[in-house]
């Protein structure tokens, strides 16, 4: 064989090693995404039967609590069964929190648009995330604003709806959600705000629990905010959380045959 064909040989080889070379890096990436990508399931299954022990956020605050000296370093957590929940708390939280929590998939796309025309008029870009997309955040992610962190909140989210049902995902909020400064879970709330069980909260008082769900740490039960917001939320409660939109119901369904 001439020299020029035997060049022209080892760079064919060459060329075709590095081909397969980068189909196996492409497939062991590809691979190692999908793994990635379906860690969570596991656990979400296993949070249709059980409550977290902790949480992204509970470990961030135990973090700062090492830092500080504070003792216990782990935040207060009391997770409650649903019976030990007063409805009117569920409720209260709907009102607050995600008042068309039934009507969506874990992405409202109504109140995103809302959110997103405020921001276009000059305002804040708020209000927009759902109950399971704090549920998601409470539960894996850490604190901040970053593409990064709003893309795998939406893919959890969507992993949350597929696999849990709404009442569950309303039992892992209420369990897992801070309701003062390093209180966590609605039962530690109730008895740190209002010295009982959240089971025996009166109507007003867990609209003032719920009140203060945004800003936990800053926000009293008993406050100037948490009062103006309770009078909203009191008024929502007059009327279950929507469950289907007003176009679809019976009685729309009904006017419109009448017409």
């Amino acid at each position: 064989m001439s020299p020029r064909r035997k060049r022209d040989s080892a760079g064919r080889t060459t060329g075709a090693r590095r081909r397969v070379g980068w189909r196996l890096w492409l497939r062991r990436a590809a691979m190692a995404l999908g793994v990635f990508l379906l860690l969570p399931v596991p656990a979400i299954l296993l949070f249709s039967v059980v409550d977290p022990p902790i949480t992204a956020v509970m470990l961030a605050r135990a973090g700062s609590r090492l830092m500080d000296g504070t003792r216990p370093v782990f935040p207060r957590h009391t997770p409650v069964s649903r019976a030990q929940q007063s409805p009117r708390l569920r409720r209260a939280v709907l009102a607050s929190e995600d008042d068309r929590f039934y009507l969506h998939f874990g992405i409202d796309t109504l109140e995103l648009r809302k959110a997103l025309e405020r921001r276009r008029q000059g305002g804040r870009l708020r209000g927009a995330s759902t109950l399971t997309q704090q549920v998601a955040k409470n539960i894996f992610l850490w604190n901040g604003r970053s593409y990064v962190r709003k893309g795998l909140e939406v893919y959890l989210t969507l992993w949350l709806e597929l696999l849990l049902s709404k009442e569950r995902i309303l039992d892992l909020y209420i369990n897992l959600a801070e309701w003062g400064p390093d209180e966590f879970g609605a039962e530690a709330g109730a008895q740190r705000h209002f010295r009982k069980s959240a089971a025996a909260l009166t109507r007003e008082e867990a609209a003032r629990m719920a009140a203060i769900l945004p800003a936990p740490r800053r926000w009293s039960p008993k406050g100037n905010i948490a009062t103006r917001r309770a009078a909203v939320i009191l008024e929502r409660m007059n009327y279950p959380a929507p469950r289907e939109l007003p176009e679809t119901s019976p009685s729309s369904r009904r006017r419109a045959q009448r017409r």
